[in-house]
């Protein structure tokens, strides 16, 4: 069984080097895929669909990197070190408008309960720890920002976010799950919210030359990704247990209080909402994007 990597900024120029110098030929090079992970609950279904073999069914050879960051997350596409990656729409709308060629595949099921410092939940005005251009501040508009006055301060490097609502700089803060649940165990309370009509902005997306050269590949590793989906909605137990193994410094404590999505089979999300995902980051960005729904997804592979 194969080795679920960390990788970091100082590996990635390495990493290049193996892709540009080793790249295999042939039938076994476009049945090889590399895929880049976030510390995130979503990440369940391809460790798990790896775990149990899915991938080797399906006659792949599939090597997940676990990112610590979207810094090193985007490197790694930047210098094709990866085909394919665990990101958002707007991530992917940032990266099109800037000329890169990448594509949703599919939504995946991230978790982004917010972390509250105890007594500001009946604050009329909160201080709110976020990424700017991010996921992050996406769903706090949508689900708070009819609820508080919200002053953002955006602090990208995740503990450090953390850190600032325990002390009481900041009063909330949204956070992926599990990292959500460690902050439980710090005294602060999860809160969770709804999607919008089940809309998640988490996708898996893989790069222009991936989708043009290693397109049976990602068909098939669309169908493991669906199998290990219909074990964990049966039962989660294994995923649980594989997010702890995986992603470093989780305390053990915190097992059966990470929420848990119900995972959708591939599917992604309509053009209305990835319209809206693009006019909140052009307001964010306060700049005109040159894209369309059509540009940010491959559809495809969930038809």
């Amino acid at each position: 069984m194969k080795t679920l990597r960390m990788v970091t900024a100082g590996m990635i120029a390495a990493a290049c080097l193996i892709v540009a110098g080793c790249a295999p030929q042939g039938r076994q090079a476009d049945m090889s895929l590399k895929i880049g992970l976030m510390p995130a609950v979503d990440a369940a279904t391809f460790l798990l669909a790896e775990k149990k073999g899915y991938f080797e069914e399906q006659g792949l050879d599939v090597e997940l990197i676990l990112f610590n960051s979207g810094q090193d997350r985007q490197s790694a596409l930047q210098t094709n070190a990866v085909d394919g990656v665990m990101t958002d729409l707007i991530a992917i709308a940032t990266n099109v408008d800037g000329g890169f060629d990448i594509k949703a595949t599919t939504m995946t099921n991230g978790v982004f309960p917010v972390l509250i410092k105890p007594g500001s939940e009946a604050k009329q005005a909160v201080k709110v720890g976020m990424m700017e251009v991010s996921v992050t501040n996406f769903l706090i508009d949508q689900w708070l920002g009819d609820k508080y006055k919200i002053e953002k301060v955006y602090i990208n490097d995740i503990p450090t976010r953390l850190a600032a609502i325990v002390s009481g700089e900041l009063d909330m803060g949204s956070f992926p799950e599990p990292v959500a649940s460690m902050g439980v165990l710090q005294g602060l309370e999860k809160k969770n919210y709804e999607y919008e009509d089940g809309n998640c902005p988490d996708v898996m997306a893989f790069t222009g030359t991936a989708l043009k050269n290693k397109d049976k590949a990602i068909e098939l590793f669309h169908k493991a990704y669906n199998k290990a989906i219909e074990d964990i909605n049966s039962n989660d137990s294994e995923a649980r247990d594989i997010l702890l193994e995986k992603i470093p410094n989780l305390n053990p404590a915190i097992k059966d209080d990470i929420i848990m999505p119900e995972f959708t089979p591939c599917k992604l999300q309509d053009d209305d909402y990835i319209r809206q995902i693009i006019e909140w980051t052009e307001k964010v960005m306060n700049k005109d994007m040159n894209v369309e729904p059509e540009d940010l997804v491959e559809r495809k592979y969930v038809d």
